[in-house]
């Protein structure tokens, strides 16, 4: 081994200032850079998912992004130029939340930029002073200046986590690299035809005060109440019964519907109501998607209670009559079609309440016109909330930009054939996900901090914005803030004026940024070099609850943009449960922060019991598991000392030694094993093949062979002992390498003079025969019988063995007589003796040396 080094060991190994010491040599010697091979097929590039930088990370986090770096850690060990930088995902609501409550603001777009702004002190206490309205752009500073606090604390986490990333790539998704490439996208999507802009209807949070995707949707189960409404018929027919849970809604019901079958409507269909209270009339009409058997069978549909609604008003060409604007209240001013004064006059009574009130009202004005009949019956439902709000999401008309992603349908389920899942059965949830889509991905926020829409739209002689001639800014000008920049062709003074124009106010979705951190860290349209070694890349690591919108939207992008997948693998993550089984997550205040555990474990103990959560399953948080880990790192320090311990094997050293040769061959096995594991991303298999060969080496085969390497220098079973000792132990701390990279970086200074994790991976020995797994585990059978036997008798492990009687077929002690020395020096053995007994398993017989009491005393 030509980069070995006289080996130099501490006295007393320990785990404890292993991360800084190593991190900061890594860091200072470049271990870790990427260098640029000029050859795609050098390179394994990752699409490190961005964290979000809203507060602390978590030990969540910790799990999946060691699942990553122990791949990074594989492929660059395989020879593999690892192209692995890091992200932070700092622009969106959680941010922009945290800044609110940190610094006691809130954004207020019609005030001016303040020059002056002395940023605030935290809030120490909720409501400890009043909130301080501020100027977007001054919002938008706090936000950065927050960001910024947070990424050094992630930072420091990661590094001290031993995650083998390029920092000098390091990126933000509100950087100005993120928001040229999201704005270069955006223009050439809206040449293309595939982004447009529309009034529709739209999910919104009243809570945010921004629309919302429907990948970001949740069913809460939420309390409610049936209410049973009586809606009139003319010349004296029998009245229709609807049940609803949102009665608030009468003023904006455009039609009844009932399923095209249902015996008890048929006859309705074709014909008008009137809505009970508003006196509005209103057709019947059928559709497949009603339920006959839920309520009465016949549903109002009113625009827009829920996602059916919008179904049945975009399929039957509906009015529409909305009354719930984006703070949740209803509109000030009547809707369409309520033209009867009585009807109005009961409208004036809800307007500008909120949801909540308005119920009550419609209610009480039910009651009193006797509408309502019975009284409402109390119920439990799923309603859709926002998957970061706590306030269930309101259906409400406005303009939004969308990418067309309906009508890809079949591309994309292409692409997901194409692409190689791990675990292969998350596949199915894209596929569920991608045919279910019914609507185009929503990507405009009505928020602050985020990616501007680059465009301003013309202004006419009153003032009003043209939405159908947006004014565009050249690529080579990217970014731009409309909110600030001036578009070519006008004068700063012209904004906002009649004739001049106006900037868009809305910003990218954070989804809509993040889609595309392949064409961010890759250099799209900057860095043609790079972006021709890294791009498609090679692995998108992430977890499982984000297919459908991070790795969804990331596949959809790159369909759009280059019609090709942006990656060739995608490794799942599952959950971190808590001890009762539930998701851990900041919203369900059930999170374990992990510095503590570093500081308590190592991190390497902790990286331990992350890579024994395999891919794609949902793990408990398990501190054993990492007291198992620190106590195999410390194993790995000990045994490296040990081995370490007797001399070098002589330069014309071979392995000739059974025991030897059947250890470097099971060694081969674990080898082949873990490589395979690896490569499909299988690093827990991995793990658990390296450990399971370590304890056998170090509690048996150690045991066996220390006195035959401690013999004559000159004999050449004691150099055989001594060549398979550090053949094995190089191979093992190789092996664990990706998995505990401080342990064994350090146990591999000791006798080299570079870097483990540039070593290349361990290959197996073609010269060790295949045939070896029965020696090994004859001579752990034996070696452990008499093992057991002290222990049993409660007698010292260098008791003295009186006799051992092995029994059992000639071929297992032919193996065994090769074994002889190894055995007897190992047990302490004045005598062994083998006994031939055909067809009869191995049976050891151990007798014990007489315990030698202490002399007496004399009288």
């Amino acid at each position: 081994m030509s980069s070995e080094i006289t080996p130099n060991v501490p006295e007393r190994p320990s785990l404890e200032g292993l991360e800084a010491k190593w991190a900061d040599r890594w860091e200072r010697e470049g271990v870790y850079r990427f260098r640029a091979p000029g050859q795609r097929a050098a390179v394994f590039s990752i699409d490190t998912p961005p964290p979000t930088v809203s507060g602390s990370l978590h030990v969540g986090h910790v799990f999946s992004y060691t699942h990553t770096d122990i791949v990074a850690r594989f492929q660059r060990m395989r020879g593999k130029h690892v192209f692995y930088p890091m992200g932070w995902d700092d622009n969106g609501l959680p941010t922009e939340r945290r800044v609110q409550n940190y610094f006691g603001v809130r954004c207020e777009p019609s005030l001016p930029y303040d020059s002056t702004f002395e940023v605030p002190e935290p809030v120490a206490k909720k409501g400890e002073r009043p909130v301080l309205d501020v100027s977007r752009r001054n919002f938008v500073e706090l936000c950065e200046r927050l960001t910024a606090e947070d990424e050094k604390a992630f930072e420091s986490l990661w590094r001290r986590l031993g995650l083998s990333v390029d920092w000098s790539m390091t990126y933000t998704t509100i950087g100005r690299r993120a928001q040229r490439v999201s704005q270069l996208s955006f223009l050439r999507l809206l040449r293309a035809g595939e982004v447009y802009q529309a009034e529709a209807p739209t999910l919104w949070d009243v809570g945010f005060r921004t629309a919302v995707a429907q990948a970001e949707l949740e069913d809460r189960e939420h309390p409610g109440a049936w209410h049973r409404i009586r809606f009139h018929r003319g010349d004296g027919a029998p009245a229709v019964f609807v049940e609803t849970t949102r009665p608030e809604l009468l003023p904006a019901c455009v039609a009844l519907i009932a399923h095209p079958e249902d015996e008890r409507y048929q006859a309705l269909f074709g014909t008008t109501v009137v809505s009970p209270v508003f006196g509005v009339e209103v057709p019947v009409l059928p559709h497949p998607a009603a339920e006959p058997d839920r309520g009465a069978g016949i549903a109002m549909c009113c625009t827009f209670g829920d996602l059916t609604d919008v179904q049945w008003w975009r399929e039957l060409r509906l009015a529409t009559r909305s009354v719930i604007g984006r703070d949740g209240r209803l509109l000030a001013d009547p809707p369409n079609g309520l033209t009867s004064a009585r009807g109005r006059e009961a409208y004036a009574e809800i307007a500008g309440t909120t949801v909540h009130t308005a119920r009550e009202r419609v209610v009480a004005m039910l009651r009193e016109s006797g509408d309502l009949d019975g009284e409402p019956r109390r119920t439990v439902r799923p309603v859709k909330f926002y998957e970061k709000g706590d306030k269930p999401l309101e259906i409400v008309s406005s303009r939004q930009w969308f990418v067309r992603s309906v009508e890809h349908q079949e591309a994309l389920l292409e692409r997901g054939e194409q692409l190689r899942w791990h675990p292969a059965y998350m596949k199915a949830r894209y596929d569920d996900w991608v045919r279910g889509l019914n609507s185009d991905w929503l990507i405009s926020r009505q928020r602050f901090f985020g990616v501007p829409f680059p465009v301003w739209y013309p202004l006419d002689e009153n003032g009003e914005p043209n939405y159908e001639a947006p004014i565009l800014p050249n690529e080579d000008a990217l970014p731009v803030d409309p909110s600030s920049d001036t578009p070519v062709g006008y004068s700063a003074d012209q904004r906002g004026k009649p004739g001049g124009f106006v900037g868009e106010t809305d910003v990218m979705d954070t989804w809509a940024t993040s889609s595309l951190t392949p064409q961010i860290v890759c250099g799209w349209e900057h860095d043609p070099d790079l972006y021709a070694q890294t791009f498609p890349m090679d692995l998108r690591p992430q977890a499982h609850d984000i297919i459908r919108t991070w790795l969804f939207a990331t596949v959809l992008r790159a369909e759009l943009d280059a019609h090709t997948l942006p990656w060739r693998h995608t490794a799942l993550s599952g959950w971190i449960l808590d001890p009762d089984r539930k998701k851990m997550s900041k919203s369900k205040g059930n999170v374990v922060t992990p510095v503590g555990l570093l500081d308590q474990f190592s991190s390497d103990a902790v990286r331990y019991w992350a890579a024994n959560g395999r891919p794609g399953t949902d793990t408990a948080f398990d501190q054993g598991q990492m007291k198992i880990g620190r106590r195999l790192a410390t194993k790995v320090l000990n045994a490296s000392k040990f081995v370490l311990g007797f001399p070098a094997p002589a330069d014309d050293a071979e392995v000739s030694a059974p025991l030897d040769r059947a250890m470097l061959g099971l060694l081969n096995d674990v080898i082949t094993q873990a490589t395979v594991a690896l490569e499909n991303f299988e690093y827990t298999t991995a793990l658990e093949r390296a450990e399971r060969f370590f304890w056998f080496f170090c509690d048996d085969y150690l045991e066996l062979v220390k006195q035959r390497a401690y013999g004559d220098d000159t004999a050449d079973p004691t150099q055989s002992a001594r060549l398979a000792l550090r053949t094995a132990l190089s191979a093992l701390l190789r092996l664990f390498a990706p998995f505990l990279p401080y342990s064994t970086e350090e146990a591999w200074s000791w006798w080299h003079d570079h870097s483990i994790h540039t070593a290349p991976w361990p290959s197996k020995d073609d010269r060790i025969s295949a045939d070896h797994a029965s020696t090994a585990s004859l001579a752990s059978a034996v070696i452990g019988a008499v093992r057991k036997a002290k222990s049993e008798a409660r007698r010292s492990m260098r008791t003295p063995v009186s006799k051992v009687v092995i029994a059992g077929e000639p071929s297992a002690l032919n193996v065994i007589s090769a074994l002889t020395a190894d055995l007897v020096a190992a047990g302490n053995i004045e005598n062994l003796s083998l006994s031939p007994v055909p067809e009869q398993e191995l049976r050891v017989e151990v007798v014990l040396a007489p315990e030698q009491k202490p002399p007496g005393r004399g009288i």
